[in-house]
């Protein structure tokens, strides 16, 4: 599944606001060897969030898992790659 800038904005957190901050978004995205800019216009894979084992990233892609429940993983993978 393809993870885009607009899950992340409006993501679940532990504050009563939604979505994650942008600066430590880009933070992390350096600190773990990815594209911040090629997320932003074309959104990430999960499985390369998944495989940083951290606790915002998991949530994140549980997060827009969530977003489409109708279809499956691969199905919605298969559409944004037929998209593009």
């Amino acid at each position: 599944m393809i993870i885009t800038i607009q899950h992340l904005r409006s993501t679940s957190t532990w504050t009563a606001k939604s979505g994650y901050c942008a600066t430590a978004s880009r933070a992390f995205f350096k600190r773990h060897g990815l594209d911040w800019a090629d997320f932003v216009a074309n959104g990430i894979e999960e499985e390369k969030l998944l495989a940083t084992n951290n606790a915002l990233a998991i949530n994140l892609v549980e997060f827009a898992r969530n977003q489409a429940p109708s279809q499956s993983n691969q199905a919605l993978t298969e559409a944004v790659a037929e998209y593009k």
